[in-house]
């Protein structure tokens, strides 16, 4: 089956550790001579991880690192990741704690080091951390849009944000069935006449034993939440991860959240679909432009 890979097959394997109590400058100097961002602390399990921040924070407090124990300036309780636990996982636990580093364990022991970097290789959108709720009174939820072309009885959306304009921290999400109709229909309409995707026998000898549904299909419900946010929402580009495999007739919801303004109308969005029974099967971010919506007769 196909699916994300595990943090071990992703992870350092070398990871430069100190005891609590070594100086800062011995710290220093192996974030230096190795040339990494983090050294983690180690004594009977691990108790803490010391970063360049940390040093330069107490260098610019007045700190004297030559008498200052790392013990006094990491950073703990220390969140980890499993080795055998998915990379989702591992993105899912740096975005929750705000952090850039994960140690990894096996069976309780330091097996290596995971950071945004490494994961970014699989899950583009692990460089962005969603935003704290505004707290804002103004928010409305809708279910309706207002000026897409038509709807179907069968899609289903929410919108929870501002009623004519777009602002980080709104969410909305857009369901449908992606049923065998769906599937013809794109493969008529795309080119993309994968047996995987049309020949019951022929897919039945793949990894995944049954056709399953086109992934850009899948990934489409995402520009379809898209298109019901304030104004007239144009693409400027969609980073996407697949997680999973959809089967036909399966339900799919896209979630987005918007965790960026980035100016001149412009938004960075997470973009994530689930499906039926709520795993993610495709990740990711977007960028899109808001216009006005034009006046019509």
């Amino acid at each position: 089956m196909i699916g994300p890979p595990s943090v071990s097959e992703v992870m350092q394997t070398s990871v430069e550790t100190v005891a609590p109590t070594a100086t800062v400058t011995e710290a220093a100097r192996l974030l230096h001579e190795r040339d990494v961002g983090s050294v983690v602390v180690v004594d009977d399990g691990i108790t803490g991880i010391v970063t360049e921040s940390d040093v330069v924070s107490l260098v610019a407090t007045g700190g004297d690192p030559d008498e200052t124990s790392v013990e006094v300036v990491m950073s703990t309780p220390v969140h980890t990741v499993d080795a055998g636990e998915s990379v989702v996982v591992a993105a899912q636990r740096l975005r929750d704690h705000r952090i850039k580093k994960l140690p990894v364990t096996d069976d309780d022991e330091l097996a290596g080091i995971v950071t945004t970097t490494d994961l970014a290789h699989f899950l583009p959108h692990v460089r962005w951390h969603h935003p704290e709720s505004t707290g804002d009174d103004d928010r409305v939820r809708r279910t309706e849009r207002r000026d897409t072309a038509y709807e179907n009885a069968d899609w289903e959306f929410e919108y929870v944000g501002h009623e004519d304009a777009i602002d980080v921290g709104d969410v909305l999400r857009f369901s449908k069935t992606l049923d065998e109709t769906e599937v013809e229909a794109f493969a008529d309409a795309s080119g993309d006449t994968n047996r995987l995707h049309l020949d019951d026998e022929y897919a039945a000898g793949t990894r995944f034993g049954r056709r399953i549904v086109h992934g850009t299909l899948v990934a489409g419900t995402i520009s379809a939440a898209l298109a019901r946010l304030p104004g007239l929402v144009i693409y400027l580009s969609q980073e996407v991860s697949y997680l999973g495999p959809v089967d036909i007739g399966d339900r799919v919801t896209a979630e987005c959240e918007v965790v960026e303004d980035i100016g001149n109308e412009r938004y960075r969005l997470s973009t994530a679909v689930t499906d039926g029974e709520g795993e993610t099967v495709v990740d990711g971010e977007a960028v899109v432009l808001a216009d006005p919506i034009p006046e019509t007769a």
